[in-house]
């Protein structure tokens, strides 16, 4: 469905901190955090003994992986109930010993535990079986894991599971994900770090590039049109007729594509009734129940512990607690309120809390005792004002792990201490000279890591020789090394909106490293003899020496392609070395482009899936660094150019090493998608009349491709069925070879191959150097691999924990700067499309900035709603008071055959194609809570 949106900032400096909770909920119904904690007052009665705060350090300094802390395992029974101690809020956890025990049995499951960001008291964990998740209800079952951590979970009893009702209206108890799918199945661009520009130019645009990673699959609730599977609104015959005589606006929200006349829609405001009663589970088959348990152990402590957040004095002066510490409330409510140490407040904070409301600080939990439903904290430090992007940005990368320090002076000496560093005549002795080629790269126009480049040379024979040319940092990250310690354990540099946190030092992420133009290079180059087809004819691997002749942007690159006969001054280009004509470059990229097209156009004949997401980019001011506009980042030719050989050249090193090193090759796997939600959205789109064929990935792309028509809202359509089919992917994940015996489970779903992996982006991603190492010792061009089998996948599992994290950063600083971009420049208003229906909510697509967000009924202006399931399709039915004459009406959208206008009666919005009045939201569409105010109509 089409929804104008308006977007306004509301609300202090506190509000907009809380960015960050809830992304898609413009405002979560009132009683909601009244369900999720205990008052301060009735926390400090029940918490009295918590008075003794203690916080110890801990053990996991910035930046290190949390692997090494000891489990909760080792602490079972260490805090036995005594006389005189108060009832245990959580049950003491299992021994090691027990818990290998059970797991050897089949007794107990292990997995990572994911809390829905939506409803804090929802987590689970993956099912062995691949069908539903785990469902973990509650806090108290949650035993005090928090998001990200690798838990232990005994089932509870049959009696005890949750039961799904046959009519499918009872999802919204599945597994809520953060975004993390697959780059090479969503064409994730990543943004790169802005140059500022110069005094003439105010703005500082950032472009987005693409990442050639995986598709890293967004996955989250099956499809978001869920049910309340016990009560539903209801209305007699004089209500009716009351609804006619007070003549109010009707809108009708609905899954299936019939018009509802306004009549049968008016019955709302009614008291709601049970109809139907909750089946006993163990007289249910189990494929209509979904398994509950509790977490029993935590095996390893996955999240930092580390929250931002606000503190405010407790609510009993008069009790010992108020004396001696303060209360923590973090902004993600996945994470405990907690205590914290009175004298690591700020000295005035007694006196004057009110002076530090909206100020953010953050903290770390350093111990949560099972007679406490509250944490021991550790303030760490203040971060400033919320709602600024400094402070803000800080707390993101604190609570993700991020590691941001300076680089420590013994990593900087492992770096060439003699510059301006040069080539040493040993080292071009063993290489390819490539420098005299004809070698250039293509990279957003602010980018300066530098890591690959490309080559097209014609040959006599008619064919072309191609070479992708990568840089070649192994050289100069050396094993066991601190440099390559510090690398390993940061695993990829971490991409913000207005900076990157590299994962190198910048002398080699920016100079030695960076294929910059006119400068000779150390490379590592997969070159191929090919048809102008594309049919690959010969493959060579090798270390080379280049020098790129320039640095072309995407948008020089996309000039040459979309003018092929223009002849382009050399003002209108980069500086480009003297030794290659500009027509040399620009029949170069031509060729490229044309090999490229081919190249795509068999990948997706042999299957492959591509799942192209909206993906927002900003322009900044150049001294402020304050964004002044956003847009949807352009995917072009020039794009798909140089994805295609990013692909080829991973594919070609993954067969390589995979061939040399069976037992160590570090390869890439992208699993199918999860069988229950992938289940749930077939049946969804069968719902909706869509005929979509999700038997393999080049199937379910064909489907995407070929069924939206040519509207004007087909591509919108598009967009969010491409939104809703990311959710069932699964993580594409680094492993080791040697640790899986079945070959099958090798395979790469999205690009439907059997081996893939990273070679292509070594100055952000360590996966990269180790495969770089992998290859040359392949090669026998260096030292030979000592890493063991379990050594290669404990790294890898590792670089799947940070390359998570670091996206999910990605995102957050994309959420940041538009929420500061809408409070700044707002209101806004958008079309947007609705991509499912609640209960009490329904959560559409922006489409002019790729947003999605939830909108609640309880917080929009109406005199009521009704929600049904009208077979298996759920429909919600709002009602509105009607505008006052004197009103000036909204734009309207332009009517078409299957999104008709809203005239002010009433119409039905469809899943995906109908049009909604327009609601100016109180808060930016990301993270930004608030109250969205009532507005014209279109």
């Amino acid at each position: 469905m089409h929804y104008f949106t308006q977007l306004e900032h509301g609300g202090d400096k506190r509000s907009f901190a809380r960015t960050r909770n809830n992304s898609e909920s413009t405002r979560a119904p009132q009683n909601f955090d009244r369900k999720r904690q205990l008052s301060e007052s009735q926390a400090e009665t029940m918490n009295n003994s918590d008075c003794r705060i203690n916080p110890r350090k801990l053990g996991t300094p910035r930046g290190e992986s949390h692997a090494a802390v000891s489990t909760s395992c080792d602490r079972k029974n260490w805090n036995k109930p005594t006389r005189g101690r108060k009832k245990n809020v959580f049950e003491a956890y299992m021994s090691k010993e027990d818990v290998a025990a059970g797991l050897k049995r089949g007794e107990l499951i292990q997995g990572p535990l994911r809390i829905n960001p939506k409803k804090y008291h929802e987590a689970f964990i993956p099912s062995p079986d691949g069908i539903r998740d785990i469902f973990i209800d509650g806090v108290v079952a949650r035993n005090r894991a928090l998001n990200g951590d690798i838990v232990v979970v005994k089932l509870f009893p049959k009696e005890q599971w949750k039961v799904i009702k046959p009519d499918g209206s009872d999802k919204e108890t599945e597994a809520t994900h953060e975004s993390d799918v697959p780059e090479e199945l969503l064409g994730t661009c990543l943004p790169r770090e802005p140059v500022k520009g110069n005094a003439d130019s105010p703005d500082v645009i950032i472009e987005a590039q693409f990442d050639d990673n995986d598709a890293e699959d967004g996955q989250e609730n099956s499809q978001n049109v869920l049910a309340d599977d016990i009560k539903k609104l209801s209305m007699d015959t004089n209500e009716k007729e009351l609804y006619h005589q007070q003549n109010l606006n009707l809108l009708v929200l609905s899954c299936d594509g019939r018009v509802k006349d306004a009549e049968r829609g008016c019955a709302l405001g009614a008291k709601q009734e049970d109809v139907s009663k909750v089946n006993n589970p163990r007289l249910l088959p189990e494929k209509f129940l979904q398994r509950t348990a509790k977490v029993v152990c935590i095996l390893e402590k996955k999240h930092s512990r580390a929250a931002t957040g606000f503190i405010k004095l407790l609510a009993d002066k008069s009790s010992e607690l108020f004396k001696k510490c303060v209360m923590f409330s973090p902004v993600d409510h996945r994470v405990p309120r907690a205590y914290v140490s009175l004298a690591d407040c700020p000295p005035d904070f007694v006196n004057r809390p009110e002076d530090y409301s909206s100020t953010l600080f953050i903290c770390r939990i350093v111990d949560w005792r099972e007679d406490s439903n509250f944490a021991i904290g550790q303030m760490a430090k203040s971060l400033g004002q919320a709602g600024e992007i400094e402070p803000e940005t800080e707390g993101i990368l604190t609570e993700y792990g991020v590691d941001f320090s300076d680089f420590s002076q013994d990593v900087l000496e492992c770096l060439p201490q003699s510059l301006p560093w040069a080539i040493p005549p040993s080292e071009l002795a063993n290489r390819r000279d490539l420098r005299k080629e004809c070698i250039f790269t293509i990279d957003p126009s602010t980018a300066r890591d530098l890591d690959d480049a490309l080559s097209c040379k014609q040959l006599p024979d008619g064919n072309v020789e191609v070479g992708v040319h990568i840089a070649d940092v192994s050289y100069f990250v050396l094993e066991g090394t601190a440099l390559d310690q510090v690398a390993s354990g940061r695993a990829t540099s971490v991409y913000l909106v207005q900076k990157v946190i590299p994962m190198l030092p910048r002398l080699l992420c920016e100079e030695l490293c960076s294929l910059n133009p006119m400068k000779d290079r150390l490379t590592f180059s997969v070159m191929w003899k090919m048809t102008p087809e594309g049919k690959i004819l010969d493959e060579w691997f090798g270390r080379t020496v280049i020098c790129s002749c320039v640095k072309l942007s995407y948008d020089h690159a996309q000039s040459m392609i979309e003018n092929p006969n223009k002849v382009f001054a050399s003002e209108e280009l980069p500086p480009v070395s003297p030794q290659h004509p500009v027509d040399e470059i620009h029949q170069a990229v031509l060729n490229l482009h044309q090999i490229a097209k081919h190249l795509r156009k068999q990948r997706f004949i042999d299957g492959a899936l591509r799942l192209d997401q909206l993906k927002l980019s900003f322009t900044l001011d150049k001294e402020s660094g304050m964004p002044q506009g956003c847009y949807i980042y352009q995917y072009r030719d020039s794009n798909k150019l140089v994805e295609e050989f990013m692909l080829l050249a991973n594919m070609a090193v993954a067969h390589q090493i995979y061939r040399s090193f069976p037992q160590q090759a570090l390869l890439r796997r992208h699993p199918p998608p999860q069988t229950k939600m992938l289940n749930d959205l077939m049946e969804f789109c069968d719902q909706l009349g869509l005929e979509i064929d999700f038997s393999s990935a080049g199937a379910l792309h064909k489907s995407l491709n070929e069924m939206f028509g040519a509207d004007s809202y087909a591509e919108a359509r598009k967009e969010v069925l491409t939104t809703m089919f990311s959710r069932p992917m699964q993580m594409a994940l680094y492993f080791c070879a040697g640790v899986l015996e079945d070959e099958t489970l090798f395979r790469h779903y999205a690009l439907n191959v059997p081996l893939y992996t990273h070679f292509t982006s070594p100055i952000r991603r360590f996966a990269d150097i180790l495969v770089h190492r992998l290859l040359s010792a392949s090669l026998g061009m260096g030292r030979p691999v000592r890493m063991r089998k379990e050594a290669i996948q404990k790294q890898s599992d590792h670089c799947n924990d940070r390359k998570m994290a670091s996206k999910r950063v990605q995102e957050l600083s994309a959420d940041l700067f538009f929420a500061i971009f809408v409070r700044e420049c707002g209101p806004l208003e958008s079309e947007a499309m609705v991509m499912g229906v609640l209960n009490k909510a329904f959560d559409v697509l922006v489409l002019s900035f790729g947003v999605q967000k939830r909108i609640y009924c309880n917080a929009l202006p109406l005199t009521g709603f009704r929600f049904e399931n009208v077979g298996k399709k759920p429909e919600l039915t709002l009602l509105w008071e009607p505008e006052p004459p004197e009103q000036e009406a909204a734009p309207q959208v332009k009517p078409t055959p299957v999104a008709p206008c809203i005239s002010g009666f009433g119409a039905q919005l469809n899943c995906t194609d109908l049009v909604c009045r327009s609601v100016p939201l109180h808060s930016p569409l990301t993270r930004v809570s608030g109250l969205v105010q009532s507005g014209s109509q279109g």
